[in-house]
């Protein structure tokens, strides 16, 4: 089956644009991704490039052309191994599909009508009688890397016109199944890899090897983001009284405590208050955790690292300082044993050290809540219908909506906040 070629869109708002002139003529055989032509858009003159391969049987409009809709035809391509199609067969092919306009040229002065597609021919993939049997609509291209790749194109879903199976679409199938289903797929789709992008344009960079601990967090943070169905719940907390007990406490005692302790401590209690937030999704049930271990998120030179404080609802403040220290020196050094940062209930994520008012963190899975822990800093509040000032933290609780629903990650907040306005009850 010929092939049409259509008059790209070169950016996300263009509806027509100019053909500047062929890069091809009638009877060349062109190859994917052989520059075939330059359109002029409203902002730049870009190159199109093939994406089958074939010969070009007829061009149906001319270089110098203006206004050329996108989406209109304006070139044929017969397909490997139909190069000896004549140019009457494909027009005759083409328009027996209602692909064509009864007009066999366009004219170079003027912009052809644009293509008509009824809603068939707009779903993907289609499936076009031949013979006794049925077929793909697929670039020859296509069908020789699903091939090599053992993937089924009946499953696939293309983005050429009328829902043709491409190039890219092979590439995407490859990407999705992984490397250990398609180990010669390349690491991502075409044109969206960083390097290949980076190398095609002539950008300078310098290349810093992906260590194990970055590959395995890229990894397991893309599905959770794909796969877990987030949402976030922010509440600003008042931590002038916790700011107030951190120094008594400090100034009474050889250890010295921080606010990320305090918030340890609270998230601790808050979880066995409202032991449904200490969860996580399962095919088969909801997992309730006994224990309350809390990962906390601590930035290295190879990434990030979630150590785990264990049973942190039994420990004072002094000793989850202190442990606290231990673990994120080791985590820093690389030293933590595999026990020490596998697992883990709930996540607290605090960025406030940093100067970060507010973020919303990635689950960390197969947990069910991160707590993202943003900068204190002074804010106008109203107290008793006066304005004031006042220290304020907001905190931003990132849930998984299949193991923890809306109410009960409120009601968690609810806990929490209360243990950070009042913090008598940390120090008990």
């Amino acid at each position: 089956m010929p092939i049409q070629i259509l008059m790209p869109a070169l950016s996300p708002t263009m509806t027509e644009g100019n053909l500047a002139r062929w890069l091809k003529k009638e009877g060349d055989i062109v190859k994917a991704g052989q520059v075939l032509a330059e359109i002029e858009t409203d902002k730049a003159t870009m190159e199109v490039e093939a994406v089958d391969e074939g010969k070009i049987l007829k061009i149906l409009v001319s270089g110098g052309a203006q206004g050329i809709k996108v989406n209109t035809p304006i070139a044929i391509l017969a397909e490997e191994g139909e190069e000896e199609m004549t140019v009457d067969q494909a027009m005759t092919a083409l328009q027996s599909k209602g692909k064509l306009p009864l007009a066999s040229t366009v004219s170079a002065a003027s912009a052809p009508a644009p293509l008509r597609q009824d809603k068939e021919m707009a779903r993907a993939p289609q499936m076009v009688g031949k013979g006794q049997g049925e077929r793909t609509v697929a670039s020859p291209l296509a069908k020789r890397m699903a091939d090599e790749s053992g993937i089924d194109l009946r499953a696939l879903r293309g983005s050429g016109p009328g829902g043709r199976i491409i190039k890219i679409d092979i590439e995407k199938a490859r990407y999705q199944r992984g490397p250990a289903a398609a180990p010669s797929a390349p690491a991502a789709p075409q044109g969206m890899d960083a390097k290949d992008y980076a190398d095609k344009l002539g950008m300078a960079y310098e290349a810093v090897p992906n260590s194990m601990v970055r590959k395995v967090i890229a990894k397991r943070l893309t599905e959770s983001k794909q796969t877990v169905p987030h949402f976030y719940l922010t509440v600003d907390c008042e931590i002038d009284a916790l700011l107030a007990l951190r120094k008594k406490v400090n100034e009474a005692g050889n250890t010295k405590i921080s606010v990320n302790d305090c918030v340890i401590r609270a998230v601790a209690l808050a979880l066995r208050k409202v032991p449904a937030a200490n969860s996580s999704w399962s095919e088969d049930a909801i997992l309730l955790y006994k224990d309350v271990d809390i990962s906390i998120a601590v930035a290295t030179p190879n990434g990030l690292v979630t150590p785990i404080i264990k049973k942190a609802d039994t420990k004072t403040l002094a000793q989850l300082s202190t442990e606290m220290k231990d673990l994120g020196l080791r985590a820093r050094d690389g030293k933590l044993k595999p026990m020490e940062f596998l697992g883990g209930n709930f996540t607290i994520s605090n960025l406030g050290m940093m100067g970060i008012r507010e973020f919303a963190a990635i689950i960390n899975p197969p947990q069910s809540c991160i707590l993202a822990v943003g900068a204190g800093e002074q804010r106008a509040v109203v107290k008793d219908g006066k304005l004031g000032i006042a220290t304020v933290m907001t905190v931003t609780l990132s849930v998984d909506h299949r193991s923890v629903d809306g109410a009960v990650g409120a009601e968690f907040l609810a806990a929490f906040r209360p243990l950070i306005e009042q913090p008598d009850s940390l120090v008990v």
